[in-house]
């Protein structure tokens, strides 16, 4: 049996969940469960990044303790993933006792090993960011490229992680490991980053204390980027279980955006060499979810929250939404009006209508009992197809073409219905076939589409007169063609996706 230990970023405490962080936590759910319905053994990681000068000040400005904060803040996003059905293992916080020994441990190995070393530091610092840069990244020479805000000049006794040591052993690992990050664009720009140069990192702080100490030298707290980069490992035993952390590591795949790319495809790969370990062996990387075609950020006042849209088009809707209309990679331009056409055309017409046609019509036609579908049925060749384009599609994290795959079945099935027009016709053979057929391929979607939008899913098998839950059924025999057994009572409802107006 396969493992994948799939996460998300962990997210920052100084803002609350939007949906920016929903997109790419919906994507690594949907992803988690599709590989549990593969028969692998998952371990889905999540969780919050607490510690900086940037948690430490938005603390400050709500008037209370930087640990009160930080958890009042991780509350809000554990509410945000229970609301959106996100199905993770584990939910990690970097203010736990666990992940501190663990960062300890990481680093002072570093230490030992030669890669860390105390040096003076002056520069630009994004305190958003929590991040250096040099005055030709900014703009105007001035300002944060990703929030906008002014940097500040910072001068500080530091502990250094030499980066630079790094550069050829990291190119040469992505020379070997061609899909270590993926898409090519965004394996093209860390590769980038890297050929450029790369200078060695400020690691530690003493302009504050809300951080992980740094063992040899009580005086500084670990910088947060290093502390929060570990919780991955953290997670699957790296100082307390090293045959656990054995198991996990190696099938690791991070889903991150790219905004946060050059810490996990340049930072995070190097410190694990630093450590004598290989880097994770997949990272996958997305683009901006745009508002307006503007990043949401709290400065520019365009965040929206997960609860808001899921109030209007459920908890399925929002998740298929974000999973079909905006394709892994390049960044997606959210709007509102999009989200109605989608969820109409596809989940409301496509899905929905069929469902409620073929209850209907069983209803009618053969005393709401479900006939079998044709061995020989021509859908059977299209839902093939359809199946084998979804797998290898979920497996490169590709949710918005698999979800087509998908789809494509629904589409055949219903174009099918209506050149058969059983509803017209006398009961018998041909109008038991074509029925049967259709309920057939509400089974194999319900199957196929679960990782997208779970409870529909299940609301789906249980009108089509299944027991138990699509998600406990296993792929690939799931999927073939005839796993309807007829003969079950099929249940007519309010419809499973009601059509939404602008």
């Amino acid at each position: 049996m396969g493992r994948l230990f799939l996460t998300t970023p962990i997210y920052y405490v100084n803002d609350v969940p939007h949906i920016g962080h929903a997109y790419t936590t919906v994507t690594a759910d949907a992803v988690a469960r599709w590989h549990r319905l593969a028969g692998e053994s998952v371990f889905f990681l999540t969780g919050t990044d607490e510690h900086g000068v940037k948690v430490a000040r938005a603390a400050e400005a709500a008037g209370r303790s930087s640990q009160d904060h930080a958890d009042a803040t991780a509350a809000r996003f554990q509410e945000a993933w229970k609301l959106l059905d996100i199905s993770y293992d584990d939910f990690i916080r970097t203010t736990e006792p666990r992940h501190q020994l663990t960062v300890q441990a990481f680093l002072q190995k570093a230490y030992d090993n030669g890669h860390i070393e105390l040096d003076t530091y002056e520069g630009l610092y994004c305190v958003a960011c929590e991040a250096y840069y040099v005055e030709s990244d900014l703009d105007d020479g001035l300002r944060c490229p990703i929030h906008g805000t002014p940097v500040e000049r910072l001068v500080e006794e530091n502990y250094f992680f030499r980066l630079s040591r790094f550069q050829d052993r990291l190119l040469e690992w992505y020379e070997a490991h061609p899909d270590f990050v993926s898409p090519p664009s965004k394996r093209n720009e860390a590769l980038g980053i890297i050929r450029q140069g790369l200078d060695d990192v400020s690691l530690s702080r003493t302009s504050t204390t809300w951080g992980v100490t740094v063992p040899w030298d009580e005086k500084h707290v670990f910088y947060v980027w290093f502390d929060a980069l570990i919780n991955y490992a953290t997670a699957i035993g790296y100082s307390s279980d090293p045959d656990r952390f054995g198991a996990w590591w190696p099938t690791t795949h991070h889903i991150i955006g790219k905004d946060i790319l050059r810490f996990h495809c340049v930072y995070w790969p190097a410190m694990c060499m630093a450590v004598g370990l290989d880097p994770p062996p997949h990272i996958s990387v997305h683009g901006f979810l745009l508002v307006g075609g503007e990043k949401m950020s709290k400065t520019r006042l365009n965040q929206i929250a997960p609860a808001d849209l899921v109030n209007d088009f459920g908890v399925d809707g929002f998740r298929y939404h974000f999973l079909r209309d905006v394709p892994f990679g390049p960044d997606g331009d959210f709007s509102y009006e999009g989200m109605i056409s989608r969820y109409n055309s596809d989940l409301a017409n496509n899905l929905g209508n069929l469902l409620s046609r073929v209850a209907t019509v069983v209803a009618r036609k053969c005393g709401g009992v479900g006939p079998r579908a044709r061995p020989d049925s021509p859908l059977a060749a299209v839902a093939a197809q359809a199946v084998a384009t979804a797998d290898a599609a979920w497996r490169r994290v590709a949710p918005s073409e698999a979800l087509d795959a998908t789809w494509s079945i629904l589409r055949e099935t219903n174009a099918a219905l209506e050149a058969a027009e059983p509803w017209r016709a006398e009961p018998g053979p041909e109008v038991d076939g074509v029925l049967g057929d259709a309920l057939e391929v509400l089974r194999l979607v319900a199957v196929l589409a679960y990782p997208a939008i779970p409870g529909a899913c299940e609301e789906l098998w249980r009108r089509i007169g299944l027991s138990g839950s699509p998600g406990d059924e296993r792929l690939p025999a799931a999927a073939e063609w005839g796993g309807y057994p007829g003969g079950l009572e099929v249940v007519p409802g309010d419809p499973l996706f009601p059509r939404k107006t602008a």
